[in-house]
C-alpha cells in the first residue's frame, strides 16, 4: 500500500466504531466492513460465537451460557472485553478482504464528549487487535471530509452527525472545529422513548428490536399528511404479563420521540449560537448537513430547518461518511494539515 506522510500511515485502516454499526475502512479499497456492533459470547470460555448481524439477531433471545450484547453505549466503551473480542473479529474479516494488510496503523473516530479514561479505552481496543499505530480524531471531522465540506478552505461548515449513542454538532474552517456540541443522545434515546411511550400510554412492554423496528419504519420529527399510517405492535401487557397487540399510529410515534429530538435539536441551535457571525453567513449560504444512521429520520431537516431558519441537506450516504471520511483523512496528502492538528489534539 502507499506510504503516507512518509510512512506514518503505511497501511491504512479507518475504523468508525459506532455504538449501533462498526464500519472498516481498508485504504486503497474502500469500505470493507458495515456491520452492527454486538457480540455474541460462550459465557464459560469468553471466546466470541457471532460478531455483527448474527450477534445482533441474537440479542434477548439466547439461552444461558450465552451472552449476546452490544458492547459500546453513547460512542464509547460499556464491556471493554466484548468490545477487543468484537474489533479483533471485525478486523480479522478486513484482512481477508486484504491479504497484504498486518498490523495496520488504525484510525479510530471518537465523538468529542468522550472522556480522558473513555479515550484509554478506545486506544487499547485497538492496541489489542495488533495495531502498529493508533489514531483518534474526532468523528465531526471526519464525518464532515466524508460528506465532502470544504473544511480547508476559510469557510463555514457545518456538520450534524446523528450516530447510535452521541450527535455531534460542529462547526469546521481551515482545518480545524470552531465549535463543538457534543451529546450522549441520539438513536438508542430515540428507541428508549418509544419504548417508554408505549409502557407509559398503552401498559405495553415491548423489547429494544421492535422500537427500533418501529423507529425505522414509522418515526418521523414532521407531519407530511401520512400521520394516520399505523403498525401493529406486538408486546406484553404490563398489568396482566399476557401477549398483547396494539395499533399505532406515525403520529404517536412522533408524539413519543419529540424529546430526544427536542435535545438534538437544542444542541444545534447552541452551536450556531456560539459561531462567529462570519461564519453563519458561510453557513447560511451553504446549509447544514446531516449524517449518521439518524439523518435517515423522515423529516428531520425539515424540523431542523424550521427551528433555525437554516438550510438542512441530508448527505450522500450519511452512515459511512465517518468511516470514509476517516479513511480520506489517513490516506489523502490534501489532509495533511488536518490530521496533524487532530494528532495535536
Amino acid at each position: 500500500m502507499m506510504g503516507i506522510l512518509n510512512g506514518w500511515f503505511k497501511k491504512g485502516v479507518a475504523v468508525d466504531l459506532g455504538t449501533a454499526n462498526t464500519l472498516i475502512y481498508v485504504e486503497n479499497q474502500g469500505i470493507v466492513l458495515s456491520e452492527p456492533s454486538a457480540i455474541a459470547v460462550d459465557s464459560n470460555t469468553e471466546l466470541p460465537i457471532a460478531v455483527g448481524t448474527a450477534a445482533s439477531a441474537m440479542i434477548g433471545r439466547t439461552p444461558q451460557g450465552i451472552r449476546a450484547s452490544r458492547p459500546l453505549k453513547h460512542g464509547v466503551v460499556a464491556e471493554l472485553r466484548d468490545a477487543t473480542l468484537m474489533l479483533n473479529e471485525f478486523i480479522k474479516r478486513a484482512y481477508q478482504q486484504s491479504s497484504t494488510l498486518r498490523n495496520p496503523e488504525i484510525a479510530i473516530a471518537i465523538p468529542a464528549c468522550i472522556t480522558s479514561v473513555e479515550k484509554i479505552a478506545i486506544r487499547q481496543i485497538a492496541e489489542n487487535a495488533k495495531a502498529s499505530r493508533v489514531f483518534m480524531p474526532y468523528e465531526s471531522v471526519c464525518a464532515a471530509i466524508g460528506a465532502d465540506l470544504p473544511i480547508t478552505e476559510p469557510t463555514g461548515s457545518m456538520i450534524v452527525d446523528i450516530g447510535g449513542g452521541t450527535t455531534e454538532v460542529a462547526v469546521l474552517s481551515l482545518c480545524g472545529v470552531v465549535v463543538n456540541e457534543s451529546i450522549r443522545v441520539a438513536g438508542d434515546e430515540i428507541d428508549d422513548a418509544i419504548r417508554d411511550y408505549l409502557r407509559n400510554e398503552h401498559n405495553l412492554r415491548i423489547g429494544h428490536g421492535t422500537a427500533e423496528d418501529l423507529k425505522v419504519r414509522l418515526s418521523s420529527a414532521w407531519s407530511n399528511g401520512s400521520d394516520n399510517d399505523s403498525l401493529e405492535v406486538f408486546g406484553l401487557n404490563m398489568f396482566t404479563g399476557v401477549p398483547r397487540t396494539i395499533t399505532i399510529t406515525r403520529a404517536e410515534v412522533r408524539e413519543a420521540i419529540a424529546e430526544p429530538l427536542c435535545e438534538i435539536v437544542g444542541a444545534v441551535k447552541r452551536a450556531l449560537e456560539k459561531t462567529p457571525p462570519e461564519l453563519i453567513s458561510d453557513i447560511q449560504e451553504r446549509g447544514i448537513f446531516l449524517v449518521g444512521g439518524g439523518a435517515y429520520l423522515q423529516g428531520l431537516d425539515d424540523l431542523i430547518s424550521s427551528e433555525t431558519n437554516v438550510p438542512v441537506m441530508v448527505a450522500e450516504e450519511p452512515l459511512s461518511c465517518v468511516a470514509a471520511g476517516a479513511g480520506r483523512l489517513i490516506s489523502d496528502p490534501h489532509f495533511n494539515r488536518v490530521r496533524d492538528l487532530c494528532r495535536a489534539a
